[in-house]
């Protein structure tokens, strides 16, 4: 490669950075043409691996997490020259790097390339064909703002069900297109047999039976060939379609507000979303087999009505009374299944709560206590199963004397004609009952898919009322993404929670500046927790201003803000794994020195190396293997992983014990260094270092300041360190008493 060419495709200016490896610039390729449409890309949604090469599929599902439209594309010169995209285009070239398309001149039979490494306004520089084909790979990626709106955001109703199944109309066709096909083959066994009957056996005409065997054998084949390949179409659009419900499910669940996670319980969730495997069910199941069939029926009813019409009319009418006997059961069926959901709910939620308080259950000897109200749950829930089962069962025996009636007594009245002379042969009604059973399958297979349909709509409205919920964030793309320093300003800010008149807060105002030790007292309940929940975007809907190094919280992206900040909880929950793979917790571009690092600063070292296996440990469900100040420790630890420029200690050393609570004390100041850190502690003494202590009583700020000056100015401050340190008074008194007796 010449160095004319390298200085057409990525021209670096004077000034710009140097040493820029191939992996950067196609990222930065990317971001620019993210800038262009409105989008700020976040690399920390790049899930990379170090040493990692991102597939174009990866980068363009990376681009997508931000709100844009993205597909990954191969393509040639020509149709590139012909490129019209109402957005960006980035060509992936084959070092590694990219370069985004300013614009294709086909006149010139040129395209116009933009540097990555400039992040200013440009018109590129022009490449023609020769050139390009040494450097680019043929894949590019097409970046446009989403015109539909993004389809995470879209409710989950039919409608999206609909959507969805419409986005794979392709393979659809095909495999209606391959239906149709098998429809007609499906009649020639009865022609045959009809032919076979009336012209072989009755006139003993070999070579009519030898044809009709080879036409037979030919369509087997054909037939057999369709079927397989129909059967690997319609696994191929149920896997896709099942994918999609899946990933749309969970990534709906993900983007919820953790407040609903709070009012919610979590039994009812995760039974409400488990009817989720029932829509997937249908869907990619009921619903194709029955579509496939109606295709057969169209095929299959004119052939009747050419064969015989008044016994298609009687197939007809009996298979109409099968669908209204069955749609008279449709209300009372979605009444009691409605009940029947409800009691499951509940029965549900016993269960899951079971699970997770179990060892609070079995210390305080409360499997008595459960095990009645999970009886009484049952019961309910098997009470409503019976009426379900009772009132579903009439349908089915109503209309099973009127589908044998179809067989029976289209022979009988097939017979009849017959015997009248109505009909040509005994080979004609012979072919019309084997097809009429065609008929009657498919009529019964719609007429109870109204029924199945009354579970799926109740499905579909029951994970509706968990995913249709207000997501967190409208856009998760959207918002600035400043690197920070700190600097936390609270400015006359009124807050309180969904269904309470109490202002959790009231008028809150105060500033720190950067690399700030800030500690958070108060009693219960004066809105500690509330500052930090709110410093987190937890809670958005608040009146006054909250600003980080001057920049509106509000403004800031919700994933970049909480990226940026380090949380640690005085329950922390631990994931199944091992020690290492709890530090890293996920996140791409850390490894075990970083994990090594941070269990050093936060104390945790010591006792991992003492494990058997060091930092493969596992951990077990529910970390029983581990102390609750190990616990502790660990977290923490994955709190600072990604050397977060922001902590918060959320009452995050009050279950430790004495040894493990001065352990991380004594790490505070090496903790601290170079970041902010929000201290939340009902136990004053760990807070007598801070640099500032903001004192809260009933949602206001009652003072701000170092300890020694609080013991002075603020009431509220000194009440409660005299309550917590009187027993020190009361030592230090006795120890003045004892002196002044002799010889004490």
């Amino acid at each position: 490669m010449d160095s004319d060419t390298r200085k057409l495709t990525a021209p670096v200016p004077e000034g710009a950075p140097q040493g820029q490896t191939p992996l950067e610039l196609r990222l930065q390729a990317i971001m620019m043409a993210g800038r262009e449409q409105g989008v700020d890309l976040d690399r920390d949604d790049l899930r990379l691996q170090p040493g990692q090469t991102p597939s174009p599929a990866a980068l363009a599902e990376w681009v997508a997490l931000s709100g844009l439209w993205c597909r990954a594309v191969r393509t040639n010169w020509k149709a590139l020259l012909k490129l019209n995209a109402n957005g960006a285009v980035v060509l992936l070239m084959k070092d590694g790097s990219a370069a985004q398309m300013a614009r294709p001149d086909a006149v010139r039979n040129v395209v116009w390339l933009k540097d990555p490494s400039v992040q200013t306004e440009q018109d590129g520089v022009p490449v023609d064909e020769l050139r390009i084909a040494q450097l680019w790979s043929g894949e590019a990626l097409l970046i446009r703002p989403d015109r539909q709106g993004k389809a995470d955001s879209e409710p989950w109703n039919f409608m999206w069900l609909a959507r969805v199944v419409m986005a794979e109309r392709t393979i659809i066709r095909d495999i209606t297109l391959g239906s149709v096909v098998m429809a007609f083959l499906s009649v020639v066994p009865p022609m045959l047999t009809m032919i076979v009957i009336d012209k072989v056996v009755g006139y003993k005409v070999m070579s009519t039976l030898v044809m009709v065997s080879a036409v037979l054998i030919v369509a087997m084949i054909y037939e057999t060939v369709l079927g397989y390949v129909r059967r690997q179409l319609t696994a191929v659009i149920a896997l896709r379609l099942d994918l999609k419900m899946s990933l749309f499910v969970f990534r709906r669940l993900l983007g919820l507000s953790i407040d609903y996670f709070e009012r919610t319980p979590t039994g009812q969730i995760g039974y409400l979303i488990g009817q989720s495997q029932k829509v997937r069910a249908f869907v990619t199941g009921k619903m194709m087999s029955t579509i496939f069939d109606l295709v057969n029926l169209i095929v299959v009813l004119p052939l009747l009505f050419w064969m015989s019409s008044t016994l298609a009319w009687m197939v007809l009418a009996l298979s109409g009374v099968m669908a209204v006997v069955i749609a008279l059961f449709i209300g009372p069926v979605r009444r009691v299944y409605a009940r029947y959901m409800e009691a499951e709910v509940k029965k549900g939620t016993i269960l899951v709560e079971t699970l997770h308080g179990i060892r609070t259950i079995k210390s305080l000897a409360l499997e008595p206590s459960q095990r009645d109200a999970w009886d009484r749950r049952a019961a309910e829930a098997a009470h409503w199963r019976r009426k379900l089962d009772d009132i579903s069962n009439w349908p089915e025996t109503l209309v099973t004397p009127i589908d044998a009636l179809i067989t029976r007594g289209v022979l009988m009245v097939g017979a009849y004609l017959a015997l009248t002379g109505e009909t040509t042969s005994v080979g004609s009604l012979m072919a019309f009952m084997m097809i009429s059973g065609r008929v009657s399958g498919p009529l019964t297979s719609m007429a109870k898919l109204l029924q199945d349909l009354e579970e799926v709509r109740a499905g579909v409205g029951m994970v509706g009322m968990v995913l249709n919920n207000r997501p967190e964030v409208a856009n998760p793309g959207a918002g600035l993404r400043p690197r920070f320093d700190g600097a936390i300003s609270f400015r006359d800010v009124k807050f309180s929670y969904p269904g309470t008149k109490a202002r959790a807060l009231d008028g809150v105002a105060f500033d720190v500046p950067a690399g700030t030790i800030l500690g958070l007292v108060g009693r219960s309940g004066s809105g500690k927790s509330t500052i930090t929940r709110l410093l987190q975007g937890i809670n958005r809907e608040y009146e006054g201003q909250i600003k980080i190094d001057g920049v509106d919280l509000r403004e800031i992206n919700l994933g970049h803000l909480r990226r940026s900040f380090g949380v640690v909880l005085q329950e922390n929950f631990l994931f199944r794994g091992s020690i290492r793979e709890n530090l890293l917790a996920g996140r791409t571009g850390l490894t075990l020195i970083d994990a090594v690092r941070a269990a050093r600063l936060a104390g945790a070292e010591e006792f991992i190396e003492r494990m058997p296996m060091g930092y493969e440990t596992i951990v077990e469900e529910g970390s029983p293997n581990l102390s609750g100040g190990q616990r502790q420790r660990l977290a923490i630890a994955r709190a600072l992983i990604h050397d977060p420029r922001l902590l918060i200690l959320d009452e995050a050393t009050s279950a430790l014990d004495p040894e493990s609570e001065a352990l991380v004390n004594a790490n505070i100041s090496r903790i601290a260094a170079n970041r902010t850190m929000v201290i939340v502690s009902h136990r004053l003494s760990s807070l007598v270092d801070s640099d500032q202590i903001l004192v809260m009583d009933r949602g206001k700020v009652m003072d701000i300041g170092p300890h020694a000056q609080l013991l002075e100015t603020c009431t509220v401050y000194r009440q409660l360190w005299q309550q917590q340190n009187r027993h020190m008074e009361s030592f230090k008194s006795g120890k003045k008493s004892s002196a002044l007796v002799p010889g004490g």
